[in-house]
């Protein structure tokens, strides 16, 4: 239900790391079975929704924005030949950083959990066994 805690996989009352940051303090959320802030306002058309996204970023940071999208290709076919199947990309994301030290370019490859995981070769695996019974 909008608006409403209820159980997530994260837990209630989450204890969640400030990712963005170096700093190593965590702060509670109170998130709904979509893992958004239940105080998240939500689309007013019934048929608009806040979408559960099971997707992971993977980075790559170069100052030679070709050099990091290599670098994003060839890490895409190893980990392809991996999982024996073609790894579920929903969004690349571009951005920069124009921090003194820092590379300039921010490439994010936004993947599946479960691909990440290797849930797919744990599923063959499953069948596989399940085959030889």
């Amino acid at each position: 239900m909008p608006g409403v805690a209820t159980s997530h996989p994260l837990g209630d009352a989450v204890k969640v790391s400030e990712l963005a940051s170096d700093n190593t303090e965590s702060i509670a959320l109170r998130l709904d079975d979509v893992g958004v802030s239940v105080d998240l306002p939500r689309p007013a058309n019934v048929g608009d929704q806040v979408q559960g996204v099971p997707y992971r970023p993977v980075e790559f940071r170069d100052d030679d924005l070709p050099t990091a999208l290599e670098r994003a290709a060839s890490w895409l076919r190893r980990t392809q030949d991996w999982l024996g199947e073609p790894v579920d990309v929903i969004a690349i994301h571009l951005d920069y950083d124009d921090r003194e030290g820092r590379p300039y370019y921010d490439v994010k490859l936004l993947c599946n959990d479960e691909d990440l995981a290797g849930a797919p070769i744990a599923l063959r695996e499953h069948l596989a066994r399940g085959s030889e019974v």
